[in-house]
C-alpha cells in the first residue's frame, strides 16, 4: 500500500495506529494527521528508537494493511 491512501484515509486508520504503537496518545494521532515523516518522528520520540527502526515500523505497518480498500 502507498502511503498516500493511508494519508488520504487517516480517519479510518487512526484506530489501527493506536493498536500499533499504543504510546502514542491521541493528540499525537490527531496532530500526526497522516503525515508519514510526523509519525517517524513521534514514534522515536515515544519508544526512544533510530529513525532507521521506526521507518521499518512505518513499513511493516505500510505492508499488513495492504488489502485495505477505501
Amino acid at each position: 500500500m502507498k502511503w498516500d491512501v493511508i494519508e488520504g484515509n487517516w480517519k479510518q486508520f487512526k484506530g489501527k495506529v493506536k493498536e500499533q504503537w499504543g504510546k502514542l496518545t491521541d493528540d499525537h494521532i490527531d496532530q500526526i494527521e497522516g503525515k508519514r515523516d510526523q509519525l517517524s518522528g513521534k514514534i522515536q520520540e515515544s519508544y526512544g528508537i533510530t529513525k532507521d527502526e521506526a521507518e521499518k515500523q512505518i513499513k511493516d505497518f505500510e505492508a499488513s494493511n495492504k488489502d485495505y480498500k477505501p
